[in-house]
Formats: C-alpha cells, sequence, structure tokens
C-alpha cells in the first residue's frame, strides 16, 4: 500500500460539525458516471446538507437559487435521483438513501415540449392549477 503524506500538514480536514460522507462504492460500482451534471451537483448538495441519517429539507427555490439550476433542471434532476434509487422525496423532505446494489438504469426520455410538460410535470401542472385559479403564489 502507497503512504500518503499529507502534502499541508496544517490543512488536514477535520470534523468539527457535522459530517456528509460519500461510499467509496459510489465511483467504483459506476453510480458517479450514471449521472448527468445536473442529476450530480442535486446529489452531492443533498449529502452535503443532510443529517446523518440523509435528512434534509431545502424548498425548490433555494436549491435552485444555491445550485444556479432552473426549476426545469432541477426537477428533471430530482425525479431522475429518485427513479435511480438513490433519493426519496416527500414533497417537504429529501432522503439520501443507501446505494442500490446496482446502478438503475432509467429510460425514461426527457419532456420535450410543453405539451410533455403539462401533463407530465408536477411543478407545470401546479403552476397551472394555480394560475387557473387566478392564485400566484404556491
Amino acid at each position: 500500500m502507497i503512504e500518503k503524506i499529507p502534502l499541508i500538514a496544517h490543512r488536514v480536514r477535520k470534523i468539527n460539525g457535522s459530517f456528509a460522507f460519500i461510499e467509496h462504492r459510489f465511483l467504483r460500482d459506476g453510480f458517479f458516471a450514471s449521472l448527468n451534471h445536473h442529476e450530480l451537483l442535486l446529489y452531492v448538495f443533498l449529502i452535503i446538507v443532510g443529517d446523518r441519517r440523509g435528512m434534509s429539507f431545502y424548498s425548490y427555490d433555494k436549491i435552485c437559487t444555491l445550485l444556479r439550476v432552473s426549476v426545469d433542471e432541477y426537477i428533471a434532476a430530482r425525479n431522475s435521483l429518485i427513479e435511480k434509487d438513490l433519493i426519496a422525496f416527500d414533497g417537504r423532505f429529501f432522503q439520501v438513501l443507501s446505494l442500490p446494489d446496482n446502478v438503475v438504469n432509467t429510460s425514461c426520455p426527457p419532456l420535450k415540449d410543453q405539451e410533455e410538460m403539462e401533463r407530465h410535470d408536477p411543478a407545470t401542472v401546479h403552476q397551472l392549477i394555480v394560475s387557473s385559479l387566478g392564485g400566484d403564489h404556491d
């Protein structure tokens, strides 16, 4: 085994508060490679903000602002992570799950036009309902 000596000894990381980790199997077993840019960004974010059980709560607008992604990009990434069995979401809370035995490949094509968004995207459906009721809030 190769002995690893810190390059800058006085800057070795320490755990002072909360702790986030990514299992090495995430890279080794192909989970990393199975995610696109937005999925990976959201997944790492949820790991960083989660508690010891992987639980966190951030609203979609806060997540979009912090990650600098659009609502559509957020929703696509979130839904894909759910389909890939990496996270759970109940509408309020996120949970980063233990890694499944194997990478889950999803073959769901992206929504391509407004009609598909209005039929299949929960946020778009919500926006249409609110607009039709004359409201402009959640």
